[in-house]
C-alpha cells in the first residue's frame, strides 16, 4: 500500500529531527520536548492504523547519549548475590539530574527493555492502573532516583575535566538502594530517561547472578486432611532434581516436582501479561506430604538435599484434630505484598507488611493453630516473579503453621478459561500459579474446593470463580459436603469463599444470581458464619438472609455481640477482605449491616465446643476493634 501523503511528509520530518538530535549535546537525563511527548499521545489510541507509526513513536523516545562519563555501580556485600539482601545502585556522570531519571531491576539481564507504550493497557487488563514503566519486559522493581534526596540537588559531584586547578566539566551522582531476593535468574540494573512514560536506556549495569540460582525456599504448610496427621510441605527452587523434606525423630521424605511453562498460561486478542511480557520462569515446585504425625504437636524440618543445598531448621505446629475441643485461627482477603524498599511494582498492596507482621508475632506466640487466606493471594496478575516476593514475605508465617487458601478473581478470572465472570483480572494465570504453588486437599485441578475439620470446626471452602449454579458439579459438592457435617462432632460450621453476598462499600455491587443461588443452603445447613473476602475493608451482619435480619444479636455480659444460634434463623456474614489491598470507603450501609471498618488487619479466632469468639484486629496498632461471639445457648 502506498503510503499518504501526509504519512511521507511525517516521515521526512521525523527523520530530519532525528539526525539534528545527532548533533545536539544532551544531557544525560534528556527528556522529550513537549510537543514530541504531545505526538505520543496523540497517536497512543490509533497505533493499529499502521505499525509505521508504531516504529515512529518508539524512535521518538530513544536516548541521544553522548555522555562518555554515564555509569552505573551495584555495591553489594555478597558476590554473587545471597538469597536475601539489599543493595545500593550509584548512578554517577551525570550532568542534568531529572526527576524523570530512573532504574529498573530487571530479570533475566538479556531482557527486551526497549520502550513499548501499548504495554500500558496489559497493566490496565489486570485492573492495575497505577503509573509503571512502559517496557517489552516488566521490570522486577523501579525507581526514581530522586529517591535520593542529593541527586536533584547534586550534592554529590565530581569533577571530570580540570583546567589547570579550575574544574571545568562536573556531574552528579546518586545512590539508592534496592531489595533483592533469589528469583534464580540473573538481574540487572538500567538506568533510564524520560520517566515511565517514555523510558529511554542511558546505560546498564552488568548482569549479577545468584549464589545458588538452584537453593531450596519457600517453604510453606498446609493441611492434608482433617486427621492432622500429615502435613504437605511445599517450596520452590531452580533444580529440578528430586529433594528431600526431613522432619520429625529422623523421618525422610523425597519430593514430587512440578512447574508450569508459558504454554500453560491463557491469552486473548490482547496477549495477556502472563503469556507475554510479564513472564518470568517459575523454577520447580517441590512438595512432600509428611505423615506419621501427631495433631497440635510440634515438629522440626528442613528442605532440600547434599548437592542443592538446605533450608535452615524450622518449627511447625500441626493444627488440632477434627472434633477435637478446640482451634485458634486467623482469616483474612486480599492480602499480596508490598515492597520492602521505596521501589514501584505492580499492584503493591500497602498494608500488606503489617498484617504478615501481626500475625507472624501472634503464631510466634503459639497462639495460632491455622490460617485461612481467602482469595487474591499474591496479587501477581501475570507478572509471575511476583509470586516469589509474596511467597518470601508470608515464609515466616506460613512455614510455621497450616497455610489454607481459597481461589479469588486475581488467581483465576480469565477471557474464555471456564471462570464464571471473564474479566482478564487473573492477568492470563488462570488458576495455574496459584494451584501449583498452593496445592489444597481437592478433588482435580481446577476444582479448587474443598473442606476440612480442625478442632471443633467444620470449614467448607468454595470458590466463587467457578460455577456455582444449581446443578453444577460445585454446587452438588456443596449440598453433600455441609449435609454430612457431624454437629456432635464438629459443632459449628463456617462456609468461606471470595466474593461476598452482602457489602455497603462505594460502588461495589454484590452478584445477586450468586446469592439467590447458594444463599439458601447456608440456611438450610445452618451455617454459622460466612468469611468472604473481594472488598477491601471490614463488615459484619446480622443474622442475614435474603436482605433482611432475621435475628440480632444481643449483648453479653461483657458488652460483646453474641449471637445464639441455639435458635438458628440464617448465619451472621463477614467481610474480611482487609488484608492488604488499598482500602475500600464504604456508602449508605444497608439494613443488615452492624459494624464497618476501613482499616488494615485480620479476623482472630478462637473456637470451643460452646462458643466462637472472633476479633477484628488492627494490624497497625495491634488493638481489637470489633468483638463478637457466637455460641448454641450458653451464656
Amino acid at each position: 500500500m502506498k503510503p499518504s501523503t501526509s504519512s511521507s511528509s511525517s516521515s521526512s520530518v521525523l527523520n530530519s529531527f532525528l539526525v539534528l538530535l545527532a548533533f545536539i549535546p544532551f544531557s544525560s537525563s534528556y527528556l522529550l520536548p513537549p510537543s514530541i511527548i504531545g505526538s505520543t499521545v496523540e497517536h497512543q489510541n490509533h497505533t493499529a492504523i499502521s505499525s509505521f507509526r508504531v516504529v515512529n513513536r518508539r524512535n521518538l523516545i530513544q536516548c541521544p547519549n553522548p555522555n562518555p562519563f554515564l555509569q552505573i555501580n551495584v555495591s553489594s556485600k555478597n558476590s554473587p548475590l545471597s538469597d536475601d539482601e539489599y543493595v545500593n545502585v550509584t548512578v554517577s556522570g551525570v550532568f542534568h539530574p531529572s526527576d524523570g531519571d530512573w532504574v529498573a531491576m530487571i530479570s533475566p539481564s538479556d531482557s527486551n527493555v526497549k520502550s513499548c507504550p501499548l504495554n500500558k493497557i496489559k497493566y490496565v487488563q489486570t485492573g492495575d492502573t497505577s503509573k509503571l514503566p512502559l517496557l517489552c519486559h516488566y521490570p522486577v522493581k523501579a525507581q526514581y532516583v530522586s529517591n535520593d534526596p542529593s541527586y536533584l540537588k547534586c550534592n554529590k559531584q565530581e569533577c571530570k575535566k580540570y583546567n589547570n586547578t579550575v574544574c571545568e566539566v562536573a556531574t552528579c551522582s546518586g545512590t539508592i538502594s534496592f531489595h533483592v531476593i533469589n528469583i534464580r535468574t540473573d538481574i540487572e540494573f538500567v538506568f533510564f530517561a524520560g520517566g515511565f512514560e517514555t523510558p529511554c536506556i542511558l546505560t546498564r549495569s552488568a548482569p549479577m547472578k545468584f549464589s545458588n540460582p538452584n537453593q531450596p525456599l519457600h517453604g510453606h504448610v498446609s493441611s492434608t486432611d482433617s486427621t492432622a496427621t500429615s502435613m504437605r510441605l511445599t517450596w520452590v527452587s531452580g533444580s529440578k532434581e528430586p529433594q528431600e523434606v526431613q522432619y520429625g525423630d529422623g523421618k525422610t521424605l523425597t519430593s514430587t516436582i512440578t512447574t508450569f511453562s508459558q504454554d500453560d498460561m491463557c491469552t486473548s486478542v490482547l496477549p495477556s501479561p502472563a503469556k507475554d511480557f510479564g513472564w518470568h520462569d517459575p523454577g520447580f515446585i517441590h512438595s512432600a506430604v509428611m505423615t506419621g504425625l501427631r495433631p497440635s504437636t510440634a515438629y522440626s524440618y528442613r528442605y532440600g538435599s547434599d548437592s542443592i543445598g538446605w533450608s535452615d531448621k524450622i518449627q511447625f505446629r500441626t493444627p488440632p484434630a477434627g472434633g477435637s475441643a478446640e482451634l485458634r485461627f486467623l482469616a483474612f482477603g486480599d492480602m499480596g505484598k508490598a515492597p520492602l524498599d521505596p521501589s514501584a511494582e505492580h499492584y503493591i498492596q500497602p498494608g500488606s507488611l503489617s498484617v504478615i507482621k501481626a500475625m507472624t508475632d501472634e503464631a510466634e506466640s503459639g497462639n495460632v493453630d491455622s490460617i485461612f487466606h481467602i482469595g487474591d493471594i499474591s496479587y501477581a496478575t501475570g507478572f509471575l516473579v511476583e509470586w516469589d516476593f509474596f511467597l518470601h514475605l508470608i515464609s515466616p508465617l506460613a512455614s510455621q503453621v497450616s497455610y489454607m487458601t481459597a481461589i479469588g478473581n486475581h488467581e483465576r478470572d480469565y477471557i474464555n478459561s471456564g471462570s464464571v465472570y471473564i474479566t482478564p483480572d487473573s492477568g492470563g494465570e488462570c488458576g495455574v500459579a496459584y494451584e501449583t504453588y498452593f496445592p489444597m486437599p481437592t478433588s482435580a485441578k481446577d476444582k479448587p474446593w474443598y473442606s476440612i475439620e480442625q478442632g471443633p470446626v467444620h470449614f467448607t471452602v468454595i470458590s466463587t470463580e467457578h460455577d456455582w449454579t444449581e446443578n453444577s458439579e460445585q454446587y452438588k459438592w456443596m449440598d453433600q459436603d455441609m449435609s454430612l457435617v457431624d454437629r456432635s462432632k464438629t459443632p459449628w460450621l463456617i462456609f468461606a469463599g471470595h466474593r461476598p453476598m452482602y457489602s455497603s462499600t462505594d460502588g461495589f455491587s454484590t452478584d445477586d444470581k450468586f446469592t439467590k443461588a447458594v444463599e439458601p443452603l447456608l440456611v438450610q445447613y445452618k451455617v454459622d458464619m460466612v468469611l468472604f473476602g473481594h472488598v477491601h475493608n471490614y463488615e459484619r451482619t446480622c443474622s442475614v438472609y435474603e436482605s433482611n435480619c432475621l435475628a440480632m444479636p444481643s449483648k453479653d455480659r461483657n458488652g460483646i455481640d453474641t449471637y445464639d444460634h441455639s435458635n438458628f434463623s440464617a448465619p451472621m456474614q463477614a467481610v474480611i477482605g482487609m488484608a492488604g489491598f488499598s482500602l475500600d470507603n464504604f456508602s449508605q450501609p444497608g439494613s443488615w449491616s452492624l459494624e464497618r471498618i476501613s482499616e488494615f488487619g485480620y479476623l482472630r479466632g478462637h473456637a470451643t465446643m460452646e462458643d466462637i469468639n472472633l476479633e477484628f484486629v488492627n494490624s497497625n496498632t495491634r488493638q481489637v476493634q470489633d468483638s463478637f461471639r457466637i455460641t448454641k445457648g450458653q451464656k
